[in-house]
């Protein structure tokens, strides 16, 4: 199988889906329209409520959703095979993920920008509310703690690439006060990339110095630090940091991967990958459950996320200038980062299936696997790096794609470059998501909270924010400090897609209010049947084999509890929904989206 066929099918699959779909799903479905102001224009306080170009939004919205997902989820999974992967990715995005996205987007503009929680609320009555807020606050601290464990094996003792991600934050503070007053986006945009790309180049020459001694960091002392970087992340206002770094990177990361694309069409690699891996479909060394169910867990970001309604609840719908923008930014933009799955995947599974366990497998567990590393000790040396035993996924995104342009002479000199731009581009994006997701969780706590304390519902109030995201770097914090890639991100797989099926419970809901034909409800409710049927199997399969068994490398107990906890709140919220259904079904009431009450 050439790679060359896998992007051809891919693109042609996500431009269709876009053309036809999305214009359905938006303009037939949901009914947008522009009659009424967007929250942002209607509630502009120049701190979160802020009108935004919609490309600006897009790469906001792109970066945050886009993060350690599509990258990390295709590689692990790659271990069935390149097949299951290749098919979900397609699929879940097509049918649920953005369908998800977008109407999650609707109904938190429909609500003035108000998040998944409080619309749940309103919608469903107190107790979904409730249900909806605690299960957003245990899902967005695994969230956090599951992306940032992806950053650790990349920077860990790792200089170079400590300082290029460094970098990035003054340079995006200089973007947004650049765009903040003169509006010259323009100039701010060719400057951040020319000292992006400065970084990346300056990089090598730190090596040796004092500062590079300072930047070699341990896994510990990331673990600490990013919690506390993402607290000034999440309290500083958004044009300051968030909307300029996701502007940034989205561009840098939609133009690493078009190069990619570009570089498969000019060298069209083999897949070196079967496309079924038999005696791993059952479980194995990198994901230990069986293909089904989950492929559809360790495969979130990519096909459908429930992260994504974090962010489609929490910092763009308080940003869209216009309705039309949700077939842009929330249909369109999660079809883009089904791209960047597709090419995730087969970065991993273009290297000799030896080389891709030996990166992603301690050396205990490659070691019993009985197997021979191919071509890794050529571009270990390349790099420059020891690149075995590097858990995680982003390790084998940046060998992967350096692998692929190996077949380009010149291209030789550059390795060790191209392969710290790709950790850099990795990790700018997880901190991107790590920012939008704290920011949120800050959200979710101030809304959660608020109801005892009414002043903690005001986001712009100064206490609130500072208080609230301490709290969420702290819970989140925690659980990055007290696991590992195998634990915490197969939680992570569970909570995600529960988040997701709870969005497509809003979805069924706000169709059903606003379609002109109940039977539209079909595009929520068939991917929300599919994916909460898969969460439960896989939520108390870990729990039985995993993490309630002792004699499991994974075990477990707090990661036991959480699971059960959380998967007892999405059964009470389906639940409260479909009585809710059933009244709407059996007498509709068709509503305009700014009034869907």
């Amino acid at each position: 199988m050439n790679a060359i066929t896998l992007v051809i099918g891919a693109i042609c699959i996500l431009v269709i889906a876009y053309r036809f779909y999305g214009i359905f799903f938006t303009k037939k479905v949901l009914k947008i329209n522009e009659d009424t102001p967007t929250p942002a224009n209607e509630k502009n306080d120049g701190q979160d409520y802020v009108p935004t170009n919609r490309w600006v939004a897009f790469g906001h919205h792109f970066a945050a959703i886009a993060a350690a997902g599509p990258l990390v989820g295709p590689i692990l999974a790659a271990q069935f095979g390149y097949l299951p992967g290749y098919l979900w990715l397609l699929i879940g995005a097509v049918i649920g993920g953005a369908v998800h996205d977008a109407v999650v987007l609707f109904a938190s503009m429909t609500k003035g920008g108000k998040s998944l929680s409080e619309v749940m609320r309103e919608e469903l009555g107190p107790v979904a509310g409730f249900c909806t807020g605690l299960a957003m606050l245990f899902i967005i601290t695994i969230t956090m703690a599951g992306l940032s464990m992806v950053i650790l094996g990349a920077l860990a003792e790792n200089p170079w690439g400590t300082f290029a991600v460094a970098a990035t934050i003054p340079i995006a503070m200089l973007m947004g006060l650049i765009n903040k007053f003169t509006g010259n986006l323009k100039i701010s945009t060719i400057l951040g990339v020319i000292l992006l790309v400065g970084a990346v180049f300056y990089g090598p020459s730190i090596q040796g110095t004092w500062l590079g001694d300072v930047l070699t960091l341990d896994r510990e002392t990331l673990s600490i630090l990013l919690p506390i970087y993402a607290f000034f992340a999440a309290a500083l206002p958004v044009w300051f940091l968030l909307a300029p770094r996701d502007y940034l990177s989205s561009f840098m990361k939609i133009g690493v991967f078009i190069a990619l694309i570009i570089g498969v069409f000019i060298i069209n690699p083999t897949i070196q990958f079967p496309a079924f891996i038999p005696e791993f479909l059952g479980g194995g060394p990198i994901v230990a459950g069986p293909v089904w169910p989950f492929v559809s867990i360790t495969i979130a970001c990519g096909a459908i996320s429930g992260f994504h309604a974090f962010v489609g609840s929490g910092t763009t719908p308080k940003m869209l200038n216009r309705w039309d923008d949700i077939r842009v930014v929330g249909f369109g933009a999660m079809l883009v980062e089904c791209v960047v799955g597709v090419m995730a995947l087969i970065a991993a599974t273009v290297l000799h299936p030896a080389d891709y366990f030996a990166i992603n497998s301690s050396p205990e567990a490659f070691a019993k696997l009985g197997m021979t590393v191919v071509d890794l000790p050529v571009l270990s040396e390349a790099i420059g790096m020891d690149l075995e035993g590097r858990t995680g996924g982003a390790v084998t995104l940046a060998v992967g794609m350096a692998s692929i342009f190996s077949g380009v002479e010149w291209f030789s000199h550059l390795t060790a470059y191209f392969y710290q731009f790709v950790i850099m581009f990795e990790a700018v994006f997880i901190l991107t998501a790590i920012d939008a997701g704290t920011r949120t969780a800050r959200y979710l706590i101030q809304d959660f909270l608020g109801n005892v304390y009414k002043p903690l519902k005001k986001t712009d109030w100064l206490p609130g924010a500072i208080g609230a995201s301490a709290l969420a770097c702290i819970m989140w914090g925690y659980l990055l400090n007290s696991g590992d890639i195998a634990s915490v991100w197969a939680l992570f797989g569970v909570s995600n897609q529960l988040m997701a099926s709870i969005g497509l419970v809003c979805g069924v809901t706000f169709v059903l209010k606003v379609a002109d034909k109940r039977i539209y409800a079909l595009t929520c409710f068939i991917p929300l049947v599919y994916l909460y049927i898969t969460v439960n199997v896989a939520g108390f399969w870990m729990v039985k084999n995993v993490y309630w068994n002792d004699m499991a490398g994974g075990y477990n107990i707090l990661n036991g509890i959480l699971s059960i906890i959380m998967l007892t709140l999405g059964l009470i919220i389906v639940i409260t929904s479909v009585i809710k259904w059933r009244e709407l079904w059996a007498h509709p009431r068709f509503t305009k989206q700014a009034t869907a009450n």
